[in-house]
């Protein structure tokens, strides 16, 4: 536990109500009470489970993704949801057009052929422009008759459920929500597929929930949706509030580490205010370049004392940031500027204790299996190292 500082117990308050002004409370999302979270902290748990909760789906399945392959996660995920609806489930689904490039389009015009109503996000477009064909829809997310979400960085893919095996397998988990927050989930699928078709998907009500879905927790959830149509970043500042919030320990998990000065200056203050910090980051990334501009910020947080450690073996791929043991923020945010700027993600805030306990017991393991970075030899990294990371920095806002 950090020594006692001007923001512990009581104090801590204060200095929230003083960052809610400086980031605008009028806009904040809802938070929703007694809801029940689940944490899959494998990616072939996770699926499993989000295969059973769509075998026991009643009336709709929505389905959101980046990335969705050909391969057997893939296919196995697109029989389940034909399955569904040869039920007569209402499935709709939403994938993203670049992130699923390399996807045959036969693979989704077979979907489509199933009942499954399928959209490409953003197809390319020289009516849209260029810089719209930037923006991506990241998200990942399934949502089942409107009771029960499963989020998480998973995209659908080998890699990710734990099929793959060998160096491009990747370290990810997921985690599921039931209670009144999922509402804000359909809400938000339903607005990007109006932003693709012109028209909002007829998602059945009154369907009875499975009482699985339907039993309630203890957990306050937030869920917060950011986009580069919302005129400052709600997902940046989720993390900026609840790291001037924290008042003993700060736990980090991601890919891709391109923060920004803000967040690097937020960071360092709150180890200046005695808060423990740690970071998880890749030691091989699937995207070098990206790599090569985080390690650019490695220098200025190490000299404040914050840890860093690299995950080796498998390509990590996790998005959560744990404060003080009780709070939570997972998704399919990554802490980079493309994130906080470029494209539409969806995070949830868990405020739950012995949730917090799973995930830090989750996040513990593979801090321990990771090579912790000392200030000495990140500064013996070569002249073209240094070269490359400032090359690559012009060009950190779309990375």
């Amino acid at each position: 536990m950090a020594a006692e500082g001007p923001f512990k117990g009581k104090n801590r308050f204060p200095r929230m109500m003083w960052l809610l002004g400086r980031l605008g409370s009028s806009s904040l999302p809802p938070v929703y009470g007694n809801c029940r979270v689940l944490l899959f902290p494998r990616g072939r748990g996770f699926f499993r489970a989000l295969h059973a909760a769509i075998r026991r789906a009643r009336g709709s399945i929505l389905v959101e993704y980046y990335l969705i392959r050909d391969d057997r996660t893939g296919r196995a995920l697109a029989e389940a949801l034909a399955s569904a609806v040869r039920r007569g489930v209402r499935v709709w689904l939403i994938y993203d057009a670049l992130g699923s490039l390399e996807t045959p389009s036969a693979f989704f015009e077979d979907m489509a052929r199933q009942g499954i109503e399928v959209t490409p996000f953003n197809v390319p477009s020289v009516r849209r422009g260029l810089l719209w064909f930037d923006r991506r829809d990241h998200r990942k997310m399934v949502v089942i008759d409107g009771a029960m979400a499963f989020l998480g960085g998973c995209n659908i893919g080998d890699e990710y459920s734990g099929l793959l095996q060998g160096p491009g397998r990747f370290r990810d988990f997921g985690f599921g929500i039931s209670g009144n927050a999922v509402g804000d989930l359909v809400r938000s699928f339903r607005q990007t597929w109006w932003m693709e078709r012109g028209e909002l998907p007829e998602v059945p009500a009154g369907v009875v929930p499975d009482p699985f879905l339907a039993r309630s927790g203890r957990a306050g959830v937030v869920i917060v949706s950011g986009g580069p149509h919302q005129r400052g970043s709600y997902i940046r500042s989720a993390f900026l509030f609840h790291i001037a919030a924290a008042s003993e320990e700060i736990i980090i998990a991601t890919p891709y580490f391109v923060p920004g000065l803000r967040l690097v200056r937020s960071l360092m203050r709150a180890a200046r205010r005695g808060i423990k910090v740690m970071l998880l980051l890749p030691a091989r990334s699937d995207v070098p370049l990206v790599q090569f501009l985080g390690r650019s910020y490695y220098t200025p947080l190490l000299k404040r004392g914050i840890e860093i450690r690299e995950l080796a073996g498998e390509i990590l791929h996790a998005k959560v940031m744990l404060v003080d043991g009780t709070r939570t923020i997972l998704g399919s945010a990554n802490l980079d500027q493309r994130s906080f700027h470029r494209n539409f993600e969806i995070n949830g805030i868990v405020t739950d204790a012995r949730f917090g306990v799973q995930v830090r017991r989750m996040l513990s393991k593979d801090l321990r299996a990771a090579r912790r970075i000392t200030l000495d030899v990140h500064e013996g990294r070569g002249w073209v190292t240094r070269i490359l990371e400032r090359g690559i920095g012009l060009f950190g806002r779309f990375l």
